[in-house]
């Protein structure tokens, strides 16, 4: 034999002993029923991932792992999105994020009006100042130096954030009811540019409260142009969800169409009896903005009550300067004269969650930062005017002033319905709208909406398997990779190779929400594997103190 054929004969025995060795990864997750979030039926198969990254998803043969995960009988998925995330607190106090990792959360996206950062020397001092049972020292200024700050004392999920309207503008025109100077409209798109450059989604809005309820359509407009320019995306809590619900959805679409941006609705809803009809013209004015070109979508919780404060039932004009100065005004028997007349009475000037609820017997109060008023925790406000001898407009306001806070508040506002009908629309994700605490500690101080602990475990256990309104590949596409892509993320949101391991194992038979308005504190059930850029965060059931968590950046970082 000459040489050359030896050395031939050679290579081909040592590709032919390569390609019959099993492939080994470092976990191995076999026999599951892959949902990758495409959309696409599942099927049962193998993931394979090394380090944080997926290698291989199929039928994996006779590979093995490091690790390995008998996954027969759970459904394997990529991990899911929060698109509306107030875990900015929870996670400083415990990073293990333990309500929303039992339910596969991988990613945390912040901003929805407020941001953790730019914030200036004056806005420190009022957060450090309206702290209520988590205190913590405001070691940052911008928003990135705040999300670097989570991940470096460590998280275990992933993290992302818009830079909030509402932040800008306190951190330019203060508590003011004005339009901003030329000057200081520069000075926010400035702070836009930068966030932007430095990963934030876009810019987030919350326009029913003071002092974003100040904000012109146009001031909003020059500011998605900035975000605009690095691909950002638009997303709002609109100026209304009841009364002028639709006239607020014009403004979205305008504001979009305007700046040439992606825009989102968050929780999207229909508050109050008598605005429950207009879910079809919603759809109608959505489906038509996406048809002209526009891409607009929306995302929701899956429960018939809202939770905010009882600012949310006061007009803006008399929270006009923050805190301070509202408390202050709610002393003014004049005053109070005229805000209890307003509180009382419909209005389409603003929106008002005490008249959308319809009866203070659906105004839940959970959240309190007095600890003289705690054992309010968890009475209606008809119920704590009731004790008092007050009307519940003069007993809100009272409480507003002796808690020194706005008051944490459940409305019961939407039909369940219009909850089944939303979740079914194909531009439906999905955000808890809460923090991720744990039931222990700091946290069982105040009380909660169930969202906080069973929002995505709701979607999973009583929509998808208990009543079918959509199948388990639609749910997981809207958890995943649909949010991934409404936010320009790459290699997320999906189980196919090259993308990031966040993966999640769950039982579809048996995932359900347990938390109730009663008793919030409970969390989900049924998740049992989580891995988040490769490394398990929870393991049977039980976290297992990894903090893995990344900062997640829009399409506009830059890196320095």
């Amino acid at each position: 034999m000459k040489p050359t054929h030896y050395c031939s004969l050679l290579t081909f025995l040592l590709i032919l002993a390569s390609c019959s060795q099993p492939q080994n990864f470092d976990v191995l997750i076999k026999n599951g029923q892959i949902v990758d979030g495409s959309g696409k039926p599942s099927y049962i198969g193998d993931v394979g991932i090394n380090a944080d990254t997926i290698a291989a998803v199929g039928d994996l043969g006779d590979a093995t792992g490091t690790q390995e995960i008998d996954a027969s009988g759970m459904a394997v998925a990529p991990g899911f999105i929060n698109m509306l995330s107030w875990a900015t607190e929870s996670l400083i106090e415990d990073g293990r994020s333990m309500a929303d990792i039992k339910q596969g959360v991988t990613l945390e996206v912040f901003g929805e009006g407020w941001s953790m950062g730019p914030l200036n020397e004056s806005m420190k001092k009022e957060e450090q100042e309206s702290q209520g049972d988590i205190t913590y020292d405001i070691e940052w200024n911008t928003l990135n130096e705040y999300l670097e700050y989570l991940t470096n004392k460590g998280i275990s999920p992933n993290i992302a954030s818009f830079v909030g309207a509402t932040t800008l503008r306190i951190n330019t025109v203060g508590y003011e009811n004005r339009a901003p100077t030329p000057q200081e409209l520069d000075t926010m798109k400035l702070m836009v540019k930068q966030a932007m450059e430095e990963g934030a989604m876009g810019v987030g809005s919350s326009l029913i409260y003071a002092p974003a309820f100040y904000s012109s359509t146009e001031e909003l407009i020059e500011l998605c142009k900035v975000a605009a320019k690095y691909d950002g995306m638009y997303i709002s809590h609109m100026r209304s969800e009841g009364s002028r619900l639709l006239e607020s959805l014009d403004e979205l679409i305008q504001i979009a169409d305007k700046a040439g941006i992606r825009a989102e609705i968050y929780h999207l809803k229909q508050s109050g009896k008598e605005n429950w009809s207009k879910f079809d013209d919603v759809v109608a004015k959505v489906d038509s903005a996406n048809a002209a070109g526009l891409h607009i979508t929306a995302d929701m919780y899956n429960y018939v009550a809202g939770a905010t404060g009882l600012d949310a039932s006061m007009p803006p004009w008399v929270q006009e300067g923050g805190y301070d100065k509202w408390a202050e005004r709610l002393q003014d028997p004049a005053i109070r004269k005229k805000v209890k007349e307003e509180m009382s009475k419909p209005t389409d000037e603003w929106e008002s969650l005490m008249q959308a609820a319809g009866d203070p017997s659906k105004i839940l109060l959970v959240g309190f930062k007095a600890d003289s008023l705690k054992y309010l925790t968890g009475k209606t406000l008809k119920e704590v005017a009731e004790m008092r001898g007050t009307s519940p407009e003069e007993t809100a306001m009272d409480l507003v002033v002796q808690d020194g806070s706005r008051v944490g508040t459940i409305y019961f506002l939407m039909s369940e319905e219009n909850v089944k009908k939303q979740i079914a629309l194909p531009w439906m994700s999905f955000g808890s709208d809460a923090g991720s605490p744990a039931t222990e500690g700091v946290f069982l101080k105040s009380s909660t909406h169930p969202r906080t602990y069973g929002n995505f475990a709701r979607l999973l256990g009583k929509y998808v398997r208990d009543e079918q309104v959509i199948s388990l590949e639609e749910a997981v596409y809207k958890l995943a990779k649909l949010p991934a892509a409404n936010l320009k993320i790459e290699k997320r949101g999906s189980l196919i190779e090259g993308n990031y391991a966040d993966v999640v194992v769950f039982n579809p038979k048996t995932i359900t929400d347990k938390a109730t308005f009663e008793d919030p504190h409970q969390y989900s059930e049924g998740m049992q594997h989580v891995f988040v850029n490769g490394t398990q965060v929870l393991k049977d059931g039980e976290h297992t103190e990894a903090m893995p968590g990344r900062v997640v950046r829009g399409p506009g970082y830059k890196k320095k």
